[in-house]
């Protein structure tokens, strides 16, 4: 990469990259404060937040899958179901244990509401932690999720060498939530690549963090399902809480700050809300050529952005579920293997964009990863063999070509000051896509099993249309705009 990589080497290339008088001012002033906020010590590597962002995702990967297994293992127990489901594997002929419906439906309901506690608390703390980083600094928005992460790895853990009810895993998610959880960490990542980088290299950043999130998923989701075979649950989840200490380790000793903390910045204002309102009200100080159409087109893309990622996160805790049960009855390996075949999409998504983007404008790129999803899960809909279930993680190559995509647009629809306002708005549809997305799917699954059990996944199909037909007719706009400027000129 020819761009600078840290703060300490990108004055000379921010200030030659700055449009206007206004920001070239802003980031001369800046730069000095944030070559004297050092950490620690310094990594030798050309990496920032990288590190980070691996390591958090890569515990969040490796508990997510074990948490609905625990849950299911634990009710199994509760209920008394032995594991009947075996039979039916064999023959499908045989109807449904009401058993094992039973199980897969308190299975879900409790994901519902350990999903729904934690992130409807994050939703109140997510942009106030977004917004406030702005003013106290990144580090502090990357140290305390970790923490946060780590406090409930602890709960987690005690409620299974005690084996107390699986309420208290509720417990740990509000831990995890007040304090930022996971996607106070994606939107502080994201901000600090935004500080650090120029326009033309902060693609190319943002693509290296979609990869992290790839690449340790990947990892951790293989190594999960063959650990949990091994040695059970309680291991996996050492590694857990080690991970996320590491992380926070990481971060407050080798991220060097990118912003100038201010001593008096306060976190609980209402001056972060009435930041991102407006935005979103008066489209920012970028939306003076382009009037009421650049307001529509930051509200547009935005619901794009909590469709896609509402369909992401809502089908990703139905994978277990529908793969644990009758027909597939998957066991901890294959689990494990099928939701590492889902996270390398994030890297092969990637790789396709950049392809792609030789040829194609940024918004067909994304109708075409769209497309990828639509026919995956429908494929997911009515698979009912193994062969099967991996050929809709195949088809699904290029599903996460699209929330890149997603992101560049709004960046571009918002000035250079405004970028970590539009973060933190950002990391909060994110955190009300998991909301949104939990409640809705771990709902629709047990009362839809009585007639199409993939049901939610050709729901999920359906819903992707509208961000597609969205992103296509405002390219459908944009060109016919250019080539009218373009004859009149």
């Amino acid at each position: 990469m020819d761009e600078p990589d840290t703060a300490a080497i990108l004055p000379g290339d921010v200030l030659s990259s700055t449009d206007d008088e206004t920001t070239g001012h802003k980031q001369e002033t800046e730069v000095p404060t944030t070559r004297s906020v050092r950490p620690p010590f310094t990594c030798p590597l050309p990496v920032s937040v990288e590190p980070v962002l691996f390591l958090s995702m890569f515990s969040l990967a490796l508990q997510a899958p074990l948490s609905t297994q625990y849950l299911w293992d634990r009710i199994s127990e509760d209920l008394g179901y032995n594991g009947s489901k075996r039979s039916e594997c064999s023959n499908t002929s045989v109807p449904p244990d009401p058993l094992q419906t039973e199980v897969e439906t308190m299975t879900a309901h409790w994901n519902l509401y350990i999903s729904l506690g934690g992130f409807s608390v994050g939703l109140l703390v997510v942009p106030l932690l977004g917004s406030w980083s702005d003013l106290a600094g990144r580090r502090r928005v990357l140290i305390l999720p970790n923490l946060g992460l780590a406090l409930q790895a602890v709960v987690y853990l005690v409620v299974m060498y005690l084996k107390l009810p699986v309420v208290y895993f509720l417990v740990g998610r509000l831990l995890s939530g007040l304090s930022g959880d996971f996607n106070a960490i994606l939107a502080g990542c994201f901000a600090y690549v935004a500080d650090i980088s120029d326009r033309k290299s902060r693609t190319f950043r943002v693509a290296v963090l979609e990869a992290c999130l790839g690449l340790s998923g990947m990892l951790a989701s293989i190594i999960g399902g063959q650990w949990r075979r091994a040695k059970g649950y309680i291991d996996p989840f050492w590694l857990v809480l080690v991970t996320n200490l590491a992380s926070a380790l990481y971060a407050y000793l080798f991220v060097r700050e990118s912003v100038l903390p201010d001593p008096s910045a306060k976190l609980l204002s209402c001056r972060h809300h009435k930041a991102v309102w407006h935005l979103f009200s008066t489209g920012g100080s970028s939306s003076e050529a382009g009037g009421r159409l650049h307001i529509c087109k930051l509200w547009l893309y935005t619901l794009c952005f909590f469709l896609v990622v509402t369909v992401h996160f809502g089908t990703r805790e139905l994978y277990v579920l529908y793969e644990l049960s009758s027909p597939l009855c998957w066991g901890p390996e294959l689990i494990g293997y099928g939701s590492a075949a889902q996270h390398l999409a994030y890297l092969s998504s990637l790789l396709g964009l950049k392809l792609m983007q030789r040829c194609l404008e940024d918004s067909w790129v994304a109708l075409v990863g769209l497309a990828s999803n639509i026919i995956g899960l429908v494929v997911f809909s009515v698979a009912d063999t193994t062969q099967l279930m991996f050929t809709g993680y195949g088809l699904c190559f290029l599903f996460m070509a699209a929330t890149p995509v997603i992101r560049s647009k709004l960046s571009k629809l918002v000035g250079p000051s405004e970028q970590g306002a539009l973060f933190a708005t950002v990391a909060c549809v994110e955190t009300l896509c998991f909301l949104v997305g939990s409640g809705v799917f771990n709902s629709v699954y047990p009362a839809t099993l009585h007639f199409m059990k993939g049901f939610p996944f050709l729901l999920a199909a359906i819903i992707l249309f509208i961000p597609s037909g969205i992103i296509g007719t405002l390219q459908c706009l944009d060109y016919r705009r250019d080539h009218r400027d373009s004859t009149a000129a």
